[in-house]
């Protein structure tokens, strides 16, 4: 019995299966037949180049389109007279907060204007025990010292007391707002 590949036609011999090469050899003659089947084989790869840099193109911030397209924002409309309702709910909330900081503030000022008033009459005290000590020919160097102190604790008190009428007209503003 015969087998089966003898009994198909045998294919026609490669024209390369002498062993020479003919890769380099300018004067080779290659059937037409081959010549078209490389250029179509040519134009295929070209065609699946310019396919996958299409596809890359279309592709290389996928994963940035994906968390895009993951997130999902829902924006909510409402009508003006909810907005002033909740406004005014928000200012009755936050309003005795703010007249209590008001009330901390103004006492906090009445007490520095009293301890501005103190550092005043120490100052002036000083300025009469100073004037008397240069008229003295012995000067008391304690007591400069001390002068120097209530000065420098004045002016400083002096500012503490704008920066709290600052605050306190700020707060005002506010709460008049509100």
């Amino acid at each position: 019995m015969k087998s089966r590949s003898s009994t198909l036609p045998r294919p026609r011999e490669s024209v390369f299966s002498c062993g020479q090469d003919f890769r380099n050899d300018a004067s080779a003659v290659c059937p037409p037949n081959v010549r078209e089947c490389v250029s179509t084989m040519e134009d295929s790869c070209e065609e699946a180049y310019e396919a996958q840099q299409l596809l890359r193109n279309g592709t290389f911030d996928l994963p940035r389109m994906n968390k895009v397209l993951e997130s999902q924002r829902v924006f909510l409309l409402i009508d003006e007279a909810t907005v002033k309702r909740y406004r005014s709910d928000l200012a009755d909330e936050i309003e005795p907060q703010v007249n209590e900081l008001i009330d901390r503030a103004e006492q906090g000022l009445k007490l520095l204007r009293r301890k501005e008033g103190l550092v005043h009459s120490k100052v002036e005290a000083a300025k009469v025990v100073h004037s008397r000590a240069a008229t003295a020919p012995t000067a008391n160097k304690r007591e400069e010292r001390r002068a120097q102190l209530l000065s420098k604790q004045r002016r400083r008190l002096e500012e503490e007391v704008r920066v709290l009428e600052s605050e306190i007209m700020a707060l005002r503003k506010k709460s008049s707002r509100a």
